[in-house]
């Protein structure tokens, strides 16, 4: 019987390895996260995660689940909305990644209403009808199984709560579809390999998101996951997309 394998980029791997390989990826980044984000987006990521918090309808006591929260950008944001009585929950499945999010809030006085949990976005430890948002951004293409992962997520929203998924898409203009693909392959590695020593994981990141549904299918995961009210936003020519759904 043959093993069954799934996506690592352009590589096929088995199914039991990816969650491996992609924690390699991300130990290896996680000190220069956000340098790199920066540098890669022009700032522009800044922007696209504003957006995000502007349309999740966050709002003072509820309780918010930031999935693939990395270095705490949005966790930091969304700690301020809650307020005293809100709380927020920052979750990576990569300890480096996890150990330099909380590092940062700590060092911000970011403390009070955030906890911290190393979680698998397929399995999430929480009880079920736990949280008022859930996001996740750029951390849905590295899950091996985003089916499970989105009905994971369904479980832990609480009735009426409400999913963001803010990940790379696809532009639907051809000419900039060619040109994201020239930086993607071309200039994100070099960006790698000088800023970070490390071409081969920019050259996965750039792997990867090719590999993720486009915006329709993603859109289409999210109903077969039982959300509803499901919809996308393009941003950036649709070089980044918001999906967003309800749990009934």
């Amino acid at each position: 019987m043959s093993e069954k394998t799934t996506d690592f980029g352009y590589k096929q791997v088995n199914v039991e390895e990816k969650a491996g390989k992609v924690a390699e990826v991300f130990h290896s980044v996680a000190g220069n996260y956000d340098l790199m984000n920066d540098l890669m987006s022009g700032g522009i990521h800044r922007v696209w995660k504003r957006v995000t918090i502007e349309m999740s309808g966050v709002r003072p006591g509820h309780h918010v689940l930031d999935i693939a929260g990395g270095t705490g950008d949005l966790a930091a944001k969304f700690s301020r909305i809650v307020g005293p009585e809100g709380t927020v929950v920052l979750a990576d499945i990569n300890d480096s990644m996890l150990k330099v999010g909380r590092d940062r809030l700590v060092d911000r006085g970011i403390t009070d209403n955030v906890r911290f949990s190393q979680a698998d976005a397929q399995h999430l430890p929480f009880p079920d009808n736990t949280f008022d948002v859930i996001t996740i951004a750029f951390g849905l293409r590295n899950v091996t199984d985003k089916d499970m992962a989105l009905r994971s997520m369904l479980r832990v929203l609480k009735p009426g709560g409400k999913l963001l998924v803010l990940e790379f898409s696809k532009p639907p203009n051809p000419l900039l579809s060619k040109i994201y693909d020239g930086y993607s392959f071309n200039v994100l590695p070099r960006l790698g390999k000088l800023f970070a020593n490390d071409a081969n994981s920019y050259q996965y990141l750039a792997e990867s998101i090719r590999m993720h549904p486009n915006q329709e299918t993603l859109l289409q995961m999210m109903d077969k996951a039982g959300f509803e009210n499901t919809d996308y936003h393009n941003m950036t020519g649709g070089i980044v997309a918001l999906h967003r759904g309800v749990k009934p």
